[in-house]
């Protein structure tokens, strides 16, 4: 009898013990966190010039981050575009940013200092090339610009690459044959208006609020680039295959198109940080991204674009370990 209660007693013991631990269990899942810690500290955001699409696009996220990464402190810098970006990211002195497909491949292809650290975190949105003329102006391809006093984007911008490019393919030196002028898309419209330069080339996403503007001002018209040309740019190098035939829709601008559809070429941009940034934090930043689209969509149109499909593709860079956490984490 002795013996039978004994053995009673240590079966309840085991019990007890089984379910104190279960409970323990519980509440340590409850008490303390899980998951990836959220990420602290200081980072800074290189933009674009101050009206374009990078620097509206990075002002509204720094707003989304400072709701989801409270603990993050997030600097603006602005920049001439792409090609100043990477290089920010490269040395230091910037940990995210944004930059064209394109510009990316060249920067890899001169082996810049620093290339081999870049990673993405998003395919966002695409660039749209727009070669903006008066409408009076007999332009009516690239090859009539020559001449010309024609803005071609500021030194370090990715519009710079792409206005070289698509010169070149032209058949013009976009040294001798034009008069090209260095000038960001800040200012670029104005000396349109002012009769300072005879075209300009954008590259951004559609509509660009700065070529809206100069339409409700004064009459203009957009140049088309046919897909003859964009034909002629992947036949030139590597780097020129991320360029694709596109159509600028009727109602992007609407006083500027006369109801037109407009061809042209187009590039994707990429969210960009370098193997240096922390996994969580690049978790963090890629999270916000997606999640913040409709919201900055709103003010931001191409922002609307970003694609959770299409985002894990940033081709030419592989992806952050961190972007591909928070991409896995998504699978049902």
């Amino acid at each position: 009898m002795f013996a039978s209660l004994s053995r009673f007693a240590r079966r309840r013991a085991v019990q007890v013990s089984a379910a104190l631990a279960v409970v323990c269990g519980l509440l340590a899942w409850w008490l303390l966190p899980v998951g990836s810690p959220e990420p602290s500290g200081k980072i800074t955001f290189s933009t674009g010039v101050p009206t374009g699409v990078y620097q509206k696009y990075g002002e509204l996220l720094q707003q989304a981050l400072a709701q989801d990464l409270p603990d993050v402190s997030i600097t603006l810098r602005n920049s001439e575009g792409s090609q100043q970006n990477l290089a920010r990211l490269a040395s230091g002195e910037a940990d995210f940013t944004v930059a064209t497909a394109d510009a990316v491949a060249q920067y890899q292809r001169d082996q810049k200092p620093g290339a081999a650290q870049l990673r993405g975190l998003a395919r966002l949105y695409d660039d749209y090339v727009q070669l903006v003329v008066p409408k009076s102006s007999t332009a009516t391809s690239v090859a009539d610009l020559k001449g010309l006093r024609v803005g071609v984007g500021q030194q370090g911008s990715g519009v710079r690459l792409i206005a070289d490019r698509v010169l070149s393919a032209a058949g013009l030196h976009p040294d001798t044959d034009i008069r090209p002028v260095s000038a960001g898309i800040d200012t670029m419209p104005e000396l349109l208006e002012r009769g300072k330069l005879d075209a300009f080339f954008w590259s951004g996403g559609l509509p660009t609020a700065a070529v809206q503007d100069l339409s409700e001002r004064t009459p203009i018209r957009l140049v088309p680039l046919d897909a003859k040309l964009v034909s002629t740019l992947h036949d030139s190098g590597e780097s020129t295959r991320y360029y694709r035939s596109a159509v600028i829709p009727a109602d992007a601008y609407l006083l500027a198109q006369d109801g037109q559809r407009v061809e042209t070429l187009a590039v994707a941009n990429l969210l960009v940080t370098t193997a240096r940034t922390d996994p969580d934090m690049a978790e963090g930043f890629t999270r916000t991204v997606i999640r913040s689209r409709d919201r900055i969509g709103s003010q931001v149109h191409p922002a609307q674009l970003v694609d959770l499909r299409s985002a894990i593709y940033t081709e030419p860079l592989s992806l952050h370990e961190g972007a591909r956490r928070y991409y896995r984490s998504l699978k049902p």
